[in-house]
């Protein structure tokens, strides 16, 4: 490993100086200590990634050089230039420019229209052609094509994404900061924007990369800045390093990057679904017929890129959203009318996508989170009256089995960090001893750690008999822990395979919409598919993942 002490990104004898330098920056927030004396350089026309655990204090690093967050100490230097940034428009001036993980787009309006947005040629009165005429020419010099006319709310993530990036480019940018760009992206796609991004630095941009993937990091940064619980932990040149060493540096310990499952023992069908048709929130249908299945001592992963009904589908097993036609039978019982409660106390469990919207109660106490959907029934109520002492033995038993951080369970649970707030919900779902779990992006925004852990404990459940449906826009996840793939695209399920055998740029092409079968899988054909896998004698996890990292 090529590093340097904690602390210390002093450059080699006769490196250029940085393009950009933070040197001792610190941030608070009352108690909490987000940023202790961080240093970050990155040099000119590098891609320099910048990795950490939940709550290490890379956002509150980002936020600050864009602006967004003010340092209580440190300073800022572009081009060896100390420079004061009080906000976005400081930040733009600079020359820094920032995709967010969450686009900033406006959905009814042209890809023209969003990339001009407060700079717009004419002034007060737009001159649209010049729009279209800048922005197209923009697209063609950056090898970033796309129609300017199009309503971005047409066009497919990837493409979405490129409008975010030309916004920036317009706007005359140097320093280019990526927050998790790859999160809803295709394989694919995230090969044409390591690509885009190549092509840029080689057009004399600079990146920086945030990610929690690692995979991501080997295959494009040329240095790694590491930061663990607010303060630099390492700076390592990715060709003389491996992701285990960079996880390493990010938690302190060794971490599983793989993880390790056994051949899966199929038993009974516990789920199955049917024609199940579903619509979305603006009325339009989001699940065209689906049929699958899955077994006792399996788990089914459904690869496809976000939007593609995965929302749905996980909110209509659940209970959380009406179907319009089709059957989904829990254990036997055809539960597709029945309310969330009933189908709770019929075996299922649920880890909703959105954890702050579906799966907690941020100002509720940790305690209280830990029994949401029992908190009525025996032993954490009797006789209408709340039984305080089984509440606290519940809480404080799954605090302790599930590495709850900090270890208080009369903490709210907004003061968590994302990863032990999903600890929070995992804990809840499974200490109800289920026989069906629908896990919809189980790790999203997790770090190593985290993901390693919740990784652990849905292969435990699964090796006791729990049937899991794992919904997962992180390919990865899915050969990691999935023992039969199922792709999603426009609310269908196109094809089944065992992951044993599963090929990913088949995958990555199926969930783009391309190479489809013409005649879909039905639910017995899925369920056939995952049995061929119990007959296997193929042990151990699939060889074409390397886990989420």
């Amino acid at each position: 490993m090529t590093a340097v002490a904690p602390g210390d990104t002093s450059l080699p004898a006769g490196v250029a100086t940085p393009h950009l330098e933070m040197r001792g920056i610190t941030k608070s927030f009352g108690t909490l200590l987000a940023n202790d004396h961080v240093n970050l350089d990155v040099r000119d026309r590098e891609i320099h990634a910048v990795v950490g655990e939940n709550g290490a204090g890379k956002t509150t690093l980002m936020n600050i050089l864009y602006g967004l967050i003010h340092p209580d100490e440190g300073e800022i230097l572009i081009d060896g230039n100390p420079v004061r940034i009080r906000g976005p428009r400081d930040a733009i001036a600079a020359g820094i420019g920032m995709v967010h993980q969450h686009f900033q787009l406006v959905p009814v309006m042209s890809v023209a229209e969003n990339v001009v947005l407060g700079q717009e040629p004419g002034g007060i009165r737009l001159d649209r052609a010049a729009a279209v005429r800048q922005v197209r020419d923009l697209s063609e010099r950056f090898g970033l094509i796309v129609d300017p006319s199009a309503r971005v709310e047409t066009l497919p993530v990837g493409i979405q994404q490129r409008v975010e990036l030309l916004k920036i480019l317009y706007r005359g940018s140097r320093l280019l900061v990526f927050d998790e760009p790859t999160a809803v992206l295709t394989p694919q796609e995230t090969d044409e924007l390591f690509e885009i991004l190549r092509g840029l630095v080689g057009g004399g941009k600079t990146v920086i990369l945030i990610t929690h993937k690692l995979n991501e990091v080997m295959a494009i940064s040329e240095r790694v800045t590491v930061l663990r619980q607010g303060r630099n932990a390492g700076v390592l040149a990715t060709a003389h390093t491996s992701p285990p060493e960079i996880a390493r540096a990010m938690v302190g310990r060794e971490v599983l990057l793989r993880v390790e499952r056994d051949e899966a023992h199929l038993g009974d069908e516990r789920l199955r679904l049917e024609g199940v048709r579903a619509d979305s929130d603006r009325g339009l249908q989001a699940l065209a017929g689906i049929d699958l299945a899955v077994r006792s001592g399996e788990i089914v992963g459904i690869a496809g890129v976000s939007g593609n009904g995965q929302l749905e589908l996980a909110e209509a097993i659940a209970g959380l959203r009406p179907i319009t036609a089709g059957h989904i039978y829990l254990q036997g019982t055809d539960v597709g009318t029945q309310p969330a409660a009933a189908r709770r106390a019929n075996g299922l469990a649920y880890i909703p996508e959105d954890r702050h919207a579906r799966g907690l109660v941020l100002p509720f106490e940790v305690k209280d989170n830990l029994i949401l959907g029992s908190q009525s029934r025996p032993p954490f109520a009797v006789r209408g009256q709340r039984n305080s002492a089984a509440v606290d033995q519940r809480a404080e038993a799954l605090v302790r089995q599930f590495d709850i951080r900090p270890p208080n369970p009369d903490a709210p649970a907004s003061s968590l960090s994302g990863g032990n707030q999903q600890k929070v919900v995992v804990a809840r779902e499974l200490a109800e001893d289920p026989r069906v779990m629908v896990a919809a992006e189980p790790t999203r925004g997790l770090d190593v750690g985290a993901t390693e852990f919740i990784h652990r404990e849905l292969i435990q459940k699964r090796d006791e008999g729990l049937a899991i449906l794992l919904i997962s826009s992180e390919l990865d996840e899915i050969f990691s822990l999935s023992d039969t793939i199922a792709v999603i695209y426009q609310g269908r399920i196109v094809e089944a395979m065992p992951s044993a055998t599963a090929d990913r740029e088949r995958i990555g092409l199926l969930m783009a919409g391309g190479a489809a079968e013409t005649a879909l899988p039905t639910a017995t054909q899925i369920a056939e598919a995952a049995a061929a896998l119990g007959s296997s004698d193929v042990a151990g996890g699939s060889p074409h993942g390397e886990g989420v990292a």
